[in-house]
């Protein structure tokens, strides 16, 4: 198994920004939002699910799924998301394993928004968690997704708490500042990721 770590954060943290920096110094990386588009693209069996679950009205005229109908549908129906999370888990899961196992890179970044909420921070070597406040999260989602302070509240109240990430986190790149400092966190942790690979490749040659 390619040694992996998991890079995971709230919605507004910047985990795209860290991910991109990691991309950037020859590291692979599997991006679980990434991989949920592509399973429920036109074309796909589970999109083909999705329309005759929930029918025709949750796509767009071009046959593509209409994410805001869909988020709207399981927001409110906890019934309704576990039936969506039983038919999209398994196949982002396959698929995940599948590129980790493709990856190139002594190891390879796992970036899982989710990764507290749906317990897969055991399935990682090394946790790395993008921090910051919860203020600058929700001044960030207003001005990225164009939404009220109030629906922005709601997606933080609906998502693991800040403690609850620090808790299983082995690495912390606190996000508060400006982008820029981000790359100085990432190349040292970088190297030592890249040891840190090392040894348990040695380990398991032992």
């Amino acid at each position: 198994m390619v040694y992996t770590v998991a890079l995971t954060g709230g919605i507004g943290s910047g985990k795209s920004t860290v991910a991109n920096s990691f991309s950037r110094l020859g590291v692979t990386v599997v991006d679980a939002d990434v991989i949920a588009r592509q399973v429920v693209e036109p074309g796909q069996p589970a999109l083909d699910a999705i329309s005759a679950h929930f029918g025709e009205a949750i796509l767009l005229p071009d046959g593509s799924l209409n994410r805001r109908i869909l988020r709207e549908k399981i927001f409110f129906s906890a019934a309704e998301k576990q039936w969506l999370n039983s038919l999209l888990h398994p196949l982002i899961h396959q698929r995940t394993q599948t590129e980790i196992s493709n990856a190139l890179s002594p190891y390879v970044l796992w970036v899982v928004p989710l990764l507290v909420e749906n317990q897969l921070h055991r399935k990682a070597n090394r946790v790395l968690v993008v921090d910051v406040s919860p203020e600058i999260q929700i001044a960030r989602t207003i001005e990225r997704d164009k939404v009220s302070r109030q629906h922005a509240e709601q997606i933080l109240a609906a998502q693991a708490t800040r403690e609850e990430r620090l808790a299983v986190a082995d690495d912390v790149i606190n996000n508060d500042g400006s982008p820029d400092g981000v790359a100085v966190h990432v190349d040292r942790l970088h190297r030592q990721y890249l040891e840190l690979a090392s040894q348990a490749a040695q380990q398991d040659k032992e």
